[in-house]
C-alpha cells in the first residue's frame, strides 16, 4: 500500500523532486514496507507465532499488525517527514490509522479484510491527489475500482471473508484518508 501510493504520487505530482531523492525514498520504502515485513514473517513463522501467511485467526493478526504499526511510525518520522513531502506523509498517517483500527478489531475478535483496507486507502489517496493537483486521473481511479472489485470477489470466492468483513475493511481503509484530507488538501 505505501509503495503503490508513493510511486503514484511521484509520477503525478506537478512539482520538481530531484531523481536521487525519489530513488532514495522509494528504496527506503521498499526496504521498510516490503522486504522487512517479509523477513519478519519468516521469523514469526519459524517461532510459531503465526501458522501461515493467510493470518486466518484474529489472534494471529495481532503481532504482525503491531509490527507494521511500528514500521509505519518509522516511515512517517524518518522516510516521509511532514516538512519534506506533505501529501505522502499524511497518506502514511492514514495507513497508520487504518492499521490501528484493524488492530483494535483483531483484539475484539473481528477479522476485517486487510486486502480491502489497502485497496480502499489507496483509492481514496488517488482521488484526493486528483482533486489536490487538479489533474485528470479518471483512468487510474477506474482501474483501481476494478481492482477493488476483483479483490473483493476473490476474497469471497476463497471464503476468506464474509461480505461484511470486506465492507468494513474497505471503509477502514477509506475513512482515515478521508479524515486527514482536512490537513493537506
Amino acid at each position: 500500500m505505501p509503495m503503490v501510493g508513493l510511486i503514484f504520487y511521484f509520477s503525478k505530482a506537478p512539482r520538481f523532486i530531484p531523481i536521487p531523492i525519489i530513488k532514495a525514498k522509494l528504496l527506503a520504502l521498499l526496504l521498510l514496507s516490503i522486504i522487512l515485513p517479509i523477513l519478519l514473517f519468516f521469523l514469526l513463522k519459524s517461532t510459531r507465532r503465526i501458522k501461515s501467511i493467510h493470518l486466518e485467526s484474529t489472534r494471529e493478526r495481532i503481532i504482525p499488525l503491531v509490527i507494521f504499526t511500528l514500521i509505519l511510525i518509522l516511515i512517517m518520522k524518518r522516510v516521509l517527514p511532514i516538512n519534506e513531502l506533505v501529501e505522502p506523509h499524511f497518506f502514511i498517517v492514514g495507513i497508520l490509522g487504518s492499521t490501528l483500527a484493524c488492530l483494535m478489531l483483531a483484539i475484539l475478535k473481528f477479522k476485517a479484510s486487510i486486502h480491502m483496507i489497502a485497496v480502499g486507502g489507496v483509492l481514496m489517496f488517488f482521488i484526493a491527489l486528483g482533486i489536490h493537483f487538479n489533474i485528470n486521473i479518471i483512468g487510474s481511479i477506474a482501474l483501481l475500482c476494478i481492482v477493488a472489485g476483483a479483490v473483493a470477489t476473490s476474497r469471497l470466492h476463497l471464503k476468506a471473508h464474509s461480505s461484511i468483513e470486506l465492507l468494513i475493511g474497505f471503509f477502514i481503509g477509506v475513512l482515515p484518508q478521508l479524515i486527514l484530507l482536512n490537513y493537506w488538501l
